[in-house]
């Protein structure tokens, strides 16, 4: 075969690889951006209704305090749950489905183990806030939210645990299928708990909270149904026993999943802690800031989403012990995430005043909103590779260094840049998120150079993890 002939047949079967690696990975991906979108459209729905209640300033700033302190938990606890995602993924790869289905019956011994602090926490919210020095003003509201959310915590550790399960089984349209029953629940019971309707109190921001809860039980019984029943499971086996705790196995999870859930929380606390430095600013700059990081959460679904679907990927290729797959994976997954970070990005420059005014019409809330919206659009390239690299390494098993980096990235750096800008440099909320910047970009460029570090040794050695 003459060498040109050679050559392109060469190129065509690399740009056939190429598309197949990505419609694959986009297969995963969508449902998963689907439904953790819908799910985020919970917090929207949340944030876009308490901005009509009287008090909004008040009710926008209790459920932004309250809800920082329901995410820095489920952070933590989310990323131990997510180790099931690349133990599933490599023995679904192996052919051992059964295991896979073992050790997510384990996991839900971990969830049902921490949902235990995740309540008390919930139930401490009052004098960790006054703690914090939030303003006495926002207190009392964020407490009442918080408590609402304490009955939703135990379902909701399970759900999450449901969820990577299935994900890392390459079945993500579970998670898309949740994530539309949630919001499609959420608005008629916001309506109703909210604002008082059909007889019942006039709950405000707390029926924000009672609504979630509601939803999280009817979304788990969904799910536990969806799995317990549906072909796809079958051979996983997942409800066809049951085992009591293992010690070894849940070790071994726990090996994976602490650093992922401390990682997790790491990164959360630079947001989280934004949004608390910011509330003792008061309740207007809180308000705007809710806004801006609400919008920025939704964007940060489509490079979430595909973090799941690479480490999915990773883990299949490293479970039939492909190790150059599981490398061609992630690079395949970097290369998207550049592409929708751009979209993203775009929208946030050339049409930051629409945006706010879905949330708001007040002025002086819309005025802070659309300046921090600017910062926001320049962590996008960040933000998306950091977690789509973090992604990747969970499918390589690897979740002790990048927890390193993490704590590095965003609590080290991130947050007591923002927090010198923010106070000693008066700079107010802007400061705090050019922290977020600076935070986010260091771990971008770290936990890349980790997977390109790491996949090529494993290239090397011809052997999986």
């Amino acid at each position: 075969m003459p060498k040109r002939m050679e050559r392109n047949t060469g190129i065509k079967t690399n740009k056939k690889k190429h598309q197949a690696e990505v419609f694959r990975t986009l297969q995963l991906a969508i449902p998963v951006i689907v439904g953790m979108v819908a799910s985020f459209s919970m917090n929207f729905v949340d944030t876009l209704m308490a901005g009509r209640l009287p008090e909004k300033e008040i009710a926008l700033a209790g459920i932004a305090t309250g809800g920082a302190i329901w995410s820095a938990v489920l952070m933590f606890i989310l990323g131990v749950l997510m180790a099931v995602q690349p133990v599933v993924a490599q023995l679904d790869g192996s052919g051992n489905r059964s295991e896979g289905g073992a050790a997510a019956r384990q996991s839900m011994w971990i969830a049902l183990f921490v949902s235990l602090p995740f309540v008390f926490v919930l139930l401490s919210g009052g004098p960790m806030l006054q703690w914090m020095a939030v303003g006495a003003d926002i207190v009392p509201t964020a407490v009442k939210y918080m408590s609402a959310l304490t009955w939703g915590a135990p379902a909701m550790c399970l759900l999450l645990m449901l969820r990577f399960f299935s994900e890392g089984s390459g079945f993500t349209r579970l998670t898309m299928y949740m994530g539309l029953l949630g919001v499609m629940l959420n608005v008629p019971l916001n309506y109703v708990l909210m604002f008082g309707k059909f007889g019942l109190p006039e709950f405000g921001a707390q029926g924000c909270g009672f609504a979630t809860s509601i939803v999280i039980w009817v979304q788990l019984f969904v799910v536990f149904y969806y799995i317990r029943w549906h072909g796809h499971f079958k051979e996983f086996q997942l409800f066809q026993r049951w085992d009591w705790p293992q010690w070894v196995p849940i070790l071994n999870l726990l090996k994976i999943g602490l650093p992922i859930g401390m990682g997790i929380f790491v990164e959360g606390s630079l947001f989280v802690g934004a949004a608390l430095l910011i509330a003792r600013l008061g309740a207007l700059p809180a308000s705007a800031h809710l806004i801006a990081i609400n919008y920025s959460a939704l964007m940060f679904m489509v490079p979430l989403g595909l973090a799941s679907a690479v480490t999915t990927r990773v883990g299949n290729a490293l479970g039939r012990g492909e190790p150059e797959a599981a490398r061609y994976a992630g690079l395949i997954g970097l290369g998207i995430v550049l592409f929708t970070q751009t979209l993203g990005a775009t929208t946030m420059l050339l049409i930051p005043e629409f945006i706010v005014r879905i949330y708001t019409d007040d002025a002086a809330i819309t005025s802070i909103a659309v300046g921090l919206l600017f910062y926001s659009a320049i962590f996008q390239y960040a933000d998306g590779i950091q977690i789509c690299a973090a992604g990747a390494l969970r499918g390589l098993k690897d979740t002790l260094v990048p927890m390193y980096i993490n704590i590095l990235s965003y609590l080290l750096i991130g947050l007591s840049v923002g927090y010198y800008l923010t106070f000693n440099q008066a700079m107010g909320p802007a400061g705090m998120w050019i922290g977020m910047i600076v935070g986010l970009s260091f771990g971008a460029v770290l936990l890349l150079g980790r997977f390109l570090h790491k996949s090529s040794k494993l290239v090397r050695l011809g052997a999986g993890v």
